[in-house]
């Protein structure tokens, strides 16, 4: 009988490392594939002014409620709510523009304005 390459014990290591990389390589697929898909959506860009997005893009469904403010390294954060997306502002300015997925952003009626 012919002796195995490979012990039982390494083999079943290389297993569990392969499945432990997996997983963030699937992860890292997703974002990856998530961040394509906002860039290649008319959304508003970094740097735009409340009233630029609201020129280009019209009023928003919803205007979720201020977060932060409370000190000088939290400023005030305003979440205007469109169809598919939300955009994140810096007091005035657009900070980020994100697909709105129902496990990624968790707005709840009390936010609408």
């Amino acid at each position: 009988m012919s002796k195995p390459l490979v012990s039982l014990p390494a083999l079943a290591l290389a297993l569990a490392f392969g499945a432990a990389i997996g997983a963030p390589a699937h992860a890292d697929n997703l974002l990856v594939h998530r961040v394509q898909k906002e860039h290649a959506m008319n959304m508003p860009t970094r740097g735009m002014t409340m009233a630029q997005v609201e020129r280009k893009f019209g009023a928003p469904q919803r205007k979720l409620g201020a977060r932060g403010g409370d000190a000088p390294k939290h400023p005030v954060i305003h979440r205007w709510e469109y169809p598919g997306y939300i955009v994140y502002f810096e007091r005035n300015h657009v900070i980020h523009s994100v697909l709105n997925t129902p496990a990624g952003n968790n707005t709840h009626p009390q936010d609408a304005h």
